[in-house]
């Protein structure tokens, strides 16, 4: 974990800790903290859903029946895994599969490894980073999964796409993964996506709203996984000024977000549960 400025301040007293996750992921985190002695509540600023075109679901419904055609699956989150492995949905293989599974992180791989149990295959298939690895990401995962491309492989890229933004031709965005994508390519390999999910803006009733200006002031800390939730959060209350407040993020990425929104202070952290809460033992106060 790194803090954002040269001269590091004082711990200060956590009033509030706020969970900005999908509400499904978020229940679980508010639960797992309180019992920590943090005082955490849930305003998820994603909304996730089935995916709103037509051609998208069509195209998933195709890589559930045929995912064993590929030579790796690579889930970008757990979002991806849930949505993709409906009950029933994915077909069980029929035959040996040299098929891989690639996971960015523990969470990830953990959701992976069970919807894989139900269809008979087991976790051995996984690769992910390994457990001490400086960060979760595509970056980390890579130098794990490189020795399985070769020229012709083709790698399908299970993910979400953001409502408004259409798919174009199987294009598959994303930071980290237009790094992973280029890697894949340069050794010769065929990278598709799938649209498993939507994420969506957040619709803040009034408390949610007084609950985001409460906690933009001090004491309050704001646990961020993802730079498209807090764009979400910029742009659902534009005139939030955020001098006061701490912003615990999972990620370099979504550090360089929080300090261009301006956070008074960014605490950057491994996007485990364990992990973060190191990072609040160490850098902050319990109430």
């Amino acid at each position: 974990m790194s803090e954002s400025t040269a001269q590091r301040p004082a711990p200060g007293r956590v009033a509030r800790l706020i969970v900005t996750r999908p509400a499904a992921e978020a229940d679980h985190w508010v639960q797992a903290l309180r019992v920590q002695g943090w005082p955490a509540q849930a305003l998820p600023l994603i909304e996730i859903g089935e995916p709103a075109s037509v051609q998208d679901r069509t195209a998933l419904h195709a890589w559930r029946a045929n995912w064993s055609q590929v030579g790796a699956l690579l889930f970008v989150s757990g979002a991806a895994v849930s949505h993709f492995f409906v009950e029933g949905a994915v077909a069980r293989p029929l035959a040996p599969f040299n098929t891989r599974f690639w996971a960015p992180g523990p969470g990830t791989a953990r959701q992976l490894a069970q919807a894989l149990g139900a269809l008979g295959i087991g976790p051995e298939c996984i690769d992910s980073p390994p457990a001490d690895a400086a960060q979760f990401d595509s970056e980390h995962l890579w130098p794990v999964v490189a020795a399985q491309v070769k020229p012709g492989s083709r790698i399908l890229i299970v993910r979400g796409s953001s409502s408004g933004t259409p798919a174009a031709g199987g294009a598959v965005p994303g930071h980290g993964r237009d790094w992973l994508i280029r890697q894949c390519e340069a050794l010769g390999a065929r990278v598709e996506g799938c649209v498993a999910y939507e994420r969506r803006p957040p619709v803040f009733d009034d408390a949610a709203r007084a609950l985001v200006v409460q906690a933009s002031g001090a004491g309050s800390v704001w646990l961020l996984s993802s730079s498209e939730a807090l764009a979400a959060l910029r742009e659902a209350q534009p005139w939030v000024r955020w001098t006061d407040a701490t912003a615990l993020v999972t990620h370099p990425r979504i550090a360089l977000a929080a300090r261009g929104a301006g956070f008074g202070r960014v605490i950057e952290s491994r996007p485990s549960l364990s992990d973060v809460l190191r990072a609040l033992e160490s850098e902050c106060t319990a109430p």
